[in-house]
């Protein structure tokens, strides 16, 4: 059997056991919070594990592989930031995001986020805060179709088009079916798989290299010295600007409506902690395979068209056929795992925070799935007509949505009532820097200081400058809550 057949027999085998989870998912589904929040019941491996799976899916195994294999150990100042928001999520922010969303019966994190709100305002707020959901995260899933769409077509020789519609059915499917439980389940059992394949891929590449000091030698021969830096040849003010953008990436985790549902999740206390552990061990596997994989990938592969491409390339030529085949079905399925908790956290904010649900009594459950299915159409559209790297696309809507909703977060967690007006005020300033500084950022550079800061390494301007206004009006603008 060739490598191909391996991939789709590993492909529909595991396809089948995914329909299955939501099959049995679908009878857990009595209630909103059900189908949007599992019930409330996640235990630590599958709270931990979805969390992982969700937040570094196609952009870890596909994206960050090939930004260490395009830039060298520059790119090594992402994963610190990467560490500390989980801990910061899991340790700071996960205690009162579920024991809040627990008491007040809060389903989506718009809930949390305007709790201190009322009247009109916070109608609009609401409103605001759905369709800023909604529009982030059709880019977002548009990455991840890429993905699956370069794989298909990698492996199988198809057409694009129908590559990407194809892994946005499959992945529909089982999310339409199953709610919470069934993205919750699946998604652990794709991160335990990124795990497996995160240590035999770039284990495979390291020994094809020579070995550690083998490949070490052939970077260092053939590679720019700035490439085997961690300063990556820059200095002054440009250094400190790449490291700010690439570490300051991790803000983005700190307002994203389906890593925080989780939180709100998550069975109790105990299990938040041990959630916490299972996170961050998973992290520090998956990101150090990508380092190995990426400069173990440049040494053995000086030149290849598309980085992104690299862990498929590296399976294939050094992994035996089975193995290979396997690995690669495996982490397209991984890749898929981020798409089935964006479309249910865009579902959530169609159906439950726009009020679509409640203009259907009784038929609450066929709303969510019908927003859920809109939402997937629209960034199905997205990636067949505005082709990006996978890296550019999640890189704007994690910026543009952290930077919306996580410094509101930030307020409530530290306890400060916060108001409808700072709430919209402080949302659509962070949305509109960041999407002023991604445009910025995509033009060609200019002679103004502005334009040149826009295109520095790392783009700390598109990261970190649209936390600023938020924190900003925040600050200002509400009060410490009363006891």
């Amino acid at each position: 059997m060739d490598e191909a057949a391996i991939i789709l027999t590993t492909l529909v085998a595991y396809k089948v056991m995914m329909i299955f989870v939501g099959l049995w998912a679908a009878s857990r589904n009595r209630s909103e919070a059900d189908f949007f929040l599992g019930g409330r019941g996640l235990g630590p491996l599958v709270a931990g594990l979805s969390y992982a799976a969700s937040t570094s899916s196609a952009w870890v195994i596909l994206g960050f592989s090939g930004f260490v294999y395009a830039i060298g150990l520059s790119a090594l100042w992402m994963i610190p930031g990467v560490w500390a928001a989980y801990a910061v999520v899991w340790l700071y922010f996960g205690r009162q995001l579920r024991q809040e969303s627990l008491e007040h019966q809060q389903v989506t994190l718009t809930d949390f986020l305007l709790h201190d709100s009322s009247g009109d305002l916070k109608r609009i707020a609401t409103v605001a805060a759905a369709v800023l959901v909604v529009f982030c995260f059709v880019f977002y899933v548009a990455a991840q179709l890429d993905a699956a769409g370069n794989a298909l077509t990698e492996n199988f020789a198809i057409a694009t088009p129908t590559a990407i519609v194809t892994g946005a059915v499959i992945v529909v499917f089982y999310s339409l079916v199953g709610g919470f439980w069934a993205v919750s389940v699946t998604d652990t059992i794709q991160a335990a798989i990124m795990m497996l394949v995160s240590v035999g891929v770039p284990l495979a590449a390291l020994v094809a290299a020579g070995g550690p000091v083998e490949m070490w030698t052939t970077l260092t021969a053939a590679m720019p010295t700035a490439y085997l830096q961690l300063d990556g040849g820059h200095a002054g003010l440009v250094l400190l600007g790449f490291a700010v953008g690439l570490v300051g990436m991790s803000l983005g985790a700190l307002g994203q409506p389906h890593l925080l549902a989780r939180l709100m999740a998550v069975r109790g206390e105990t299990e938040r902690r041990q959630g916490y552990a299972i996170v961050f061990g998973w992290g520090i596997v998956v990101f150090a395979g990508m380092v190995v994989l990426g400069l173990s990938g440049r040494a053995l592969v000086p030149e290849i068209g598309n980085p992104e491409t690299l862990f498929y390339r590296a399976a294939s030529d050094y992994l035996p056929v089975v193995l290979a085949g396997i690995a690669t079905a495996a982490t397209l399925s991984a890749v898929m795992s981020t798409v089935d908790s964006l479309l249910l956290s865009a579902a959530g904010a169609v159906a439950h925070d726009m009020g679509v649900n409640r203009r259907f009594p009784g038929r609450e459950a066929m709303a969510s799935r019908a927003a859920m299915f809109g939402v997937a159409a629209l960034a199905v559209v997205l990636a067949l007509s505005l082709p990006d790297t996978i890296f550019n696309r999640v890189l704007f809507a994690w910026s543009a949505l952290g930077a919306a909703f996580g410094p509101i977060v930030l307020f409530r967690v530290m306890g400060r009532d916060v108001a409808a007006a700072p709430a919209l005020a402080a949302m659509l300033s962070g949305f509109a820097v960041a999407v002023l500084f991604y445009s910025l950022g995509s033009a060609p550079a200019g002679d103004s200081l502005l334009s040149q800061a826009a295109h520095l390494p790392g783009d700390p301007f598109e990261r970190v400058a649209p936390w600023l206004p938020p924190m900003l009006i925040l600050w200002f603008f509400t009060q410490k809550r009363r006891k």
